[in-house]
């Protein structure tokens, strides 16, 4: 029987373990990325549990447990011992993807889920990043041609060569933003610095703009699936209109000829970061849900 003391907390030495695990079962959602959770580790307790050849992912804030669905081939009973538990600890059964919440219909036809819109990833085509087509992208569009004829500005990889420039100018950012002022925003700030501190060891890619001699604007990204490079951050400095128009799109030339697709991740229900998320014309979205507590309750007592 599956218990909390079966979950131990997510450490950087459990690289090699979530990697070898995704390469037989790629993550679809960027909050279960080892990176993402690594990063954002002071805000939210990771834990996880590798029972043969699954993975389950337990995620602690202070609204209480979640407990994410197995991630491995489909095993009904896995995810029924999940369930349980959820109910046992009075947790949340959630970030049950779309498959996932077929698969448990198939089963459990009467299980209740609803939809957990904040958490719902934004994905796009990387060529429409890439190259802003059409009407739709006209206003994006506008802004960056008004951005690049008044800056001119230069793009390179983030590296051990620039890195400290890169911890300089984030350092800048925290300051214009006040991070100190928002909770979210300073744990935003611990989770880039510890994603800058261990760059290397967390196998990510990065570019920077340049205006003139200094770095104004960042972009941290990754390969999440075959399909997807996900962007866990872009940051930009509000001296210069447009600029982050200008990173988004070098960011999505870049990658457009690895993956067809760009993940943005989620908007955390904050309404500005929506609206701007909204107007880059998502493809598609990484729909997430969580077991509604009293329908799961009736299922797991018709399991008993």
């Amino acid at each position: 029987m599956l218990s909390l003391e079966d979950f131990k907390k997510i450490r950087l030495e459990d690289k090699p373990i979530f990697d070898a695990h995704y390469q037989h079962h790629p993550p679809l959602h960027s909050g279960e990325l080892f990176t993402s959770m690594m990063s954002w580790g002071e805000y939210v307790e990771y834990r996880y549990a590798k029972i043969d050849d699954t993975i389950i992912i337990l995620s602690k804030d202070r609204n209480g447990i979640v407990l994410h669905p197995p991630s491995g081939k489909s095993n009904i009973d896995r995810f029924k011992q999940v369930m349980k538990l959820a109910i046992k600890e009075d947790s949340i059964f959630g970030f049950i993807k779309k498959k996932e919440k077929e698969f448990l219909l198939n089963h459990f036809p009467s299980l209740k889920m609803e939809e957990d819109r904040d958490f719902f990833d934004y994905v796009y085509r990387a060529s429409d990043l890439a190259e802003l087509p059409g009407t739709k992208y006209g206003k994006i569009r506008n802004r960056l041609n008004k951005f690049t004829k008044n800056f001119s500005y230069t793009t390179e990889e983030i590296s051990e060569n620039n890195m400290e420039e890169v911890n300089e100018f984030l350092k800048r950012w925290c300051l214009w933003k006040d991070c100190g002022s928002d909770e979210l925003l300073e744990n935003e700030r611990k989770a880039i610095l510890y994603s800058m501190k261990h760059f290397f060891d967390l196998n990510l890619k990065g570019l920077g703009l340049r205006i003139g001699d200094t770095l104004q604007a960042i972009a941290v990204y990754e390969k999440m699936n075959p399909d997807t490079v996900v962007v866990h951050f872009e940051k930009g400095s509000p001296d210069f209109d447009g600029i982050y128009k200008a990173i988004n799109m070098e960011t999505a030339q870049r990658v457009r000829h690895l993956v067809p697709y760009i993940n943005r991740e989620e908007d955390l229900g904050i309404s500005g970061l929506r609206q701007a998320k909204m107007s880059y014309q998502p493809d598609h979205f990484i729909e997430v849900y969580y077991g509604i507590k009293e329908s799961l309750r009736a299922t797991i007592a018709d399991l008993l």
